[in-house]
């Protein structure tokens, strides 16, 4: 599995380039998987249902499945939070894994920078950021590449990470 990053400030548009990037990834062939990073607690669980209703009663682990999809919930109670290293090797085998946010992780990145969010450029202190998309002419030696040319950014992600071009 090649990994490569998209780091940037809240608000930045990590997300919403991920979305788009995927599609493009897909239709070159490739098995995308995504990790994101969150920096505050989240719950893809109902209070109410039974799967969170196990949790709450103190399952560690609880899996969903239906037709379409199955999810795993891990409880972490008193353990460590996963390091990036331990989230990749729980996923299953795939060709590129983008990962959101996770900026201090020594991986390849591209950075999301609008400085309308009024917040510095990450990739003067990053030496992992390889190049940056923005809306924004921006003073640097990395590539930049316009933040709404989905189609260059990929290409640039592909041939960074040296992937051969393929088609489904």
């Amino acid at each position: 599995m090649k990994i490569f990053g998209i780091a940037g400030w809240s608000g930045s548009g990590k997300t919403t380039l991920l979305e788009k990037l995927i599609p493009q990834f897909t239709a070159r062939g490739l098995r995308v998987s995504v990790i994101k990073h969150a920096h505050h607690g989240f719950d893809i669980d109902r209070p109410g249902k039974d799967s969170h209703r196990h949790r709450e009663a103190g399952a560690t682990e609880v899996m969903l499945s239906c037709n379409d999809r199955w999810a795993l919930m891990h409880e972490r109670r008193s353990e460590a939070e996963l390091t990036l290293d331990e989230l990749l090797a729980r996923l299953s085998p795939c060709d590129l894994v983008l990962i959101e946010g996770f900026k201090q992780e020594p991986v390849p990145k591209l950075e999301v920078y609008r400085p309308e969010n009024g917040k510095p450029p990450l990739f003067p202190e990053r030496s992992d950021i390889v190049a940056v998309a923005s809306d924004a002419d921006i003073a640097t030696d990395l590539p930049r590449l316009p933040l709404n040319d989905v189609g260059a950014i990929a290409t640039f992600v592909l041939n960074h990470l040296q992937f051969q071009e393929r088609t489904c």
